[in-house]
């Protein structure tokens, strides 16, 4: 699970003027011919670490998304729920090693990812610093959060870096049966009880500031969006994937009878796009940059998960490690 809910600093590595014109030339006419660039191809410098930024926040925003999720494991209701919960989160976490391993291919370890991710240095999605109070909220999160994330990894799995488009297609493949999993699980509550439905649309209401935020900035923010997309790294604004998302569930929410949290928001019938309250962008400011409401949290059981399983990773690169042939 993932949008575009990051911010980017452009610091720290050359700029555009400082590469050979010729190898930009033709590096920009390869992804002109929509071809794919591989991690022993030359590119320049700001390509390689804008594609570490991404991937690397995508992968901790798959491992840190688990965790609210995961603690509705034990609390679903009934076996099957909990079965279905089990193996979703289990997914995103082998998401996320999907895209370690994506990241690591342009050269950045997967220990500095984890390292900069525990210190606060890499950031991840603003959306999963939030509580998931009831089964509701995690019900909403399973279909809108990942609804939203398939959107826009389904744009960008058709970008110009290879090893994270072929990550990308078995991604949006899996988290199509979340969003189906999901959607299910609201549409119970939906048709449910009074007591349910009233819990459905309070999980609603809690959600939609921060899924709002999950697109990322407004386009009229961002420098870099333009050059991101000449080189196929973005494959539409932020802007434009929250167009496409409130274009394709806001009238399923509508449709279960549910009201959304915003008397702004309507589509104008000239434009053919989707008015609504500006976000409160100081807000996402302060939940990417460590300030939100489970912020700490998050980081601190990423942090123990990583100290206990230290002696695992010992053990398993020790040279005095063996394979064990099992008993016969």
């Amino acid at each position: 699970m993932y949008g575009g809910g990051t911010i980017f600093e452009s610091k720290g590595y050359r700029d555009l003027s400082q590469e050979d014109p010729e190898k930009l030339e033709a590096f920009q006419a390869r992804i002109d011919r929509g071809e794919k660039i591989e991690p022993t191809d030359w590119m320049p410098e700001m390509y390689r670490k804008q594609l570490i930024r991404m991937i690397e926040q995508h992968a901790h925003s798959e491992i840190i998304g688990a965790l609210p999720e995961g603690t509705w494991i034990t609390r679903a209701p009934g076996f099957r729920r909990k079965l279905a919960q089990m193996a979703k989160v289990q997914d995103e976490v082998g998401h996320a090693q999907l895209l370690y391993s994506a990241a690591e291919t342009l050269g950045k370890s997967r220990e500095e990812m984890i390292n900069d991710l525990i210190n606060g240095k890499s950031k991840y999605s603003n959306i999963f610093n939030y509580p998931a109070f009831t089964w509701a909220d995690s019900n909403v999160i399973s279909w809108l959060v990942d609804a939203g994330a398939i959107v826009n990894q389904m744009a960008n799995a058709k970008g110009s870096y290879g090893p994270y488009c072929r990550a990308l297609d078995r991604i949006c493949a899996e988290e199509s049966f979340h969003l189906k999993y999901g959607h299910d699980a609201v549409v119970h509550l939906a048709t449910g009880s009074p007591v349910q439905r009233k819990m459905l649309q309070e999980a609603l209401n809690r959600w939609w500031p921060p899924l709002m935020h999950f697109f990322g900035p407004s386009d009229k923010i961002s420098v870099h969006t333009e050059q991101l997309m000449r080189w196929k790294v973005k494959m539409a604004t932020n802007d434009d994937i929250r167009q496409q998302f409130l274009d394709m569930y806001v009238p399923k929410i509508w449709e279960l009878g549910l009201t959304l949290p915003d008397p702004n928001l309507k589509k104008n019938p000239e434009t053919g796009l989707w008015e609504m309250t500006e976000p409160d962008w100081e807000e996402f400011k302060r939940v990417i940059n460590g300030d939100g409401p489970c912020n700490k949290e998050r980081l601190a059981v990423r942090k123990a998960a990583e100290e206990k399983g230290a002696w695992v990773r010992r053990a398993l690169l020790s040279p005095k490690a063996q394979y064990v042939q099992p008993l016969a």
